[in-house]
């Protein structure tokens, strides 16, 4: 699932080619919206909430998308081919003068006014990627629930926003922590500033890397590494789910630098 990091690139690339400009064309292949035309409306700015993605438009409107697992936007030049996968898997087309916008995959696309975002991103705890980023909230929220898991905490976007499996995996491998553990054993503290510091680390290319070493095979330390030695001490990489379904995700971990105990 795309995190915050990624949402944020994409967001900016999109308001950096679309923001100010007027769309001249709009297609939207979503049963909800398909006979939406917002033709004529100037794109004000494209912002990001978490892994959400709001665009702004003239007249009060925002178009409100999530990328979950496997969405994604691209921008084309006019005539260009598109590429981001078959005609079917395209939701929805922004056209500029400049620029195609295209949706792909996107699970969730709608259209709500400006002044109501909140009620599909008011849920949302402090945005790990915002520059108003409300440490003292983020640590409240976490530290609300001392028996829950570190991992399971720093999942739930109604703490913090933006982290997903990668960075929390990673987090907790970086600082020692078993993916079980309680929230009231940990340092919260050094959690989110950790999480913080590596999302704003990799906001400046597309690879997430927390090794330091932006080659294939070689950015991460534990995630997507089962069985793999440790990259410290060469222990197998263990993994296993953590989490209730449906929102269950795998993790990974090193036994040895991670201990339970």
């Amino acid at each position: 699932m795309p995190e915050g990091d990624t949402v944020w690139r994409a967001t900016k690339r999109l308001d950096q080619a679309l923001a100010g400009k007027v769309l001249t064309k709009t297609d939207f292949r979503v049963p909800t919206l398909a006979t939406t035309d917002l033709s004529g409306r100037t794109l004000v700015e494209v912002v990001p909430r978490g892994k959400h993605l709001l665009m702004r438009l003239s007249e009060g409107t925002t178009i409100h998308s999530h990328f979950r697992m496997e969405g994604s936007w691209h921008l084309y030049r006019p005539g260009e081919k598109w590429k981001g996968g078959p005609d079917f898997q395209v939701r929805a087309v922004l056209e500029t003068d400049a620029w195609t916008a295209v949706g792909y995959r996107l699970p969730v696309l709608e259209l709500v006014a400006t002044s109501a975002e909140e009620t599909v991103v008011g849920h949302l705890g402090p945005d790990l990627l915002s520059p108003s980023f409300d440490r003292t909230v983020a640590l409240a929220n976490l530290a609300a629930d001392p028996e829950r898991t570190i991992s399971e905490a720093l999942l739930d976007q109604r703490n913090l926003a933006g982290i997903g499996n990668f960075y929390r995996t990673e987090v907790c491998f970086l600082l020692g922590l078993h993916p079980w553990r309680p929230v009231s054993t940990v340092d919260l503290g050094a959690v989110v500033d950790l999480s913080r510091r590596l999302m704003k680390a990799n906001l400046v290319h597309a690879a997430q890397v927390t090794t330091g070493v932006d080659r294939p095979g070689q950015r991460s330390w534990v995630f997507e590494r089962p069985g793999k030695p440790c990259r410290r001490c060469r222990t197998p990489v263990l993994t296993a789910p953590i989490g209730e379904p449906p929102r269950a995700r795998v993790s990974y971990w090193c036994p040895r630098c991670q201990p339970e105990n």
